[in-house]
């Protein structure tokens, strides 16, 4: 569906614990923005929460279309949540069910190729036509953009850069495949990874900060812990950086962007991270030495790149 190109678009971020959404306008700037907690395992209202916030945010801004970025598959007529791993959505038209409560046009979009849109078109990488992204938060996420145009593929799954297998028969991963990217490079691995060894000598500092408790573990516990200089949450996010900075190599051997964004949480971890995922590229790249390198770069519109970039690709 086309809009009104200067008109002011909605964009919803759906995940698992939360919705945010976000009144924007042509510029990538928010004007309103709201948020409310996401009733994950119920799937119809997880539907009547995202139409209230957008009802609610239409009520005083003259909305013209509604981009909602949902974590899952969304396919190639961006109308169907085809399956969701965090929200009871399977083969879902959550098109059709939003724009029959909200009454206005509806795109839908995987969460990560939204936030992708959204530093691309108005963030980290705006000055480049060809761009990867990666989300590195719970999970590991992805978005490409190619000359310009968001790639989705033939089905509208592309970028599930998460789900690469690194590891023959790897740690499990919760898509039912083995060794999966997400098991060794998201913050949830970091997590596992590090309560796995806090009883070890190199992690007293850090189980004390924990009371004791390796439970009380958490992502911002470690990152924290790194950036106060502790060795050993040093190497934990270190190691974490080896494996995405080995798979964005990879990448690049496919994909030849002009720049990689950094996103997600664990990326305000900030030089503690890309310097090990620096690193790692760079010895890992194909052709290292005879080509270009493209920068890696963090993101810059933080939690909002979702929401932007759903509002933007519902105003195109």
């Amino acid at each position: 569906m086309t809009t009104d190109p200067g008109g002011l678009t909605c964009g919803i971020d759906v995940g698992g614990t939360k919705i945010a959404g976000a009144v924007v306008d042509v510029e990538g700037r928010v004007v309103a923005e709201h948020r409310v907690v996401s009733p994950a395992a119920d799937a119809d209202a997880v539907e009547d929460a995202i139409a209230r916030l957008v009802l609610e945010l239409a009520a005083d801004h003259a909305i013209t279309a509604v981009g909602i970025g949902a974590a899952g598959y969304v396919d190639a007529g961006r109308a169907v949540v085809m399956f969701a791993p965090n929200i009871a959505w399977r083969d879902e038209d959550l098109r059709s069910e939003i724009q029959s409560r909200v009454h206005l046009p509806v795109v839908v979009e995987n969460d990560a190729n939204a936030a992708a849109w959204g530093e691309f078109a108005f963030g980290a990488a705006s000055d480049v036509d060809d761009m990867l992204m990666v989300t590195v938060g719970t999970g590991v996420g992805g978005g490409i953009v190619s000359d310009g145009q968001l790639f989705r593929g033939a089905f509208g799954a592309a970028a599930e850069i998460g789900h690469l297998r690194v590891v023959p028969e790897g740690r499990p991963c919760g898509c039912g495949n083995l060794g999966c990217l997400e098991q060794y490079a998201s913050g949830s691995a970091l997590v596992k990874e590090t309560r796995s060894l806090a009883h070890s000598d190199e992690a007293a500092a850090l189980l004390a900060r924990a009371a004791g408790d390796v439970a009380a573990i958490n992502g911002p516990m470690i990152t924290a812990a790194a950036a106060e200089g502790d060795p050993f949450a040093i190497a934990r996010v270190a190691e974490l950086g080896r494996w995405l900075g080995e798979a964005i190599a990879s990448l690049c051997a496919v994909l030849d962007p002009g720049a990689i964004v950094i996103g997600g949480g664990v990326s305000e971890a900030g030089e503690l991270l890309l310097e090990p995922v620096r690193t790692a590229f760079l010895q890992q790249l194909t052709g290292r030495g005879h080509r270009p390198v493209p920068e890696l770069r963090t993101a810059s519109l933080g939690n909002q790149a979702g929401v932007i970039g759903a509002a933007d690709l519902a105003r195109r």
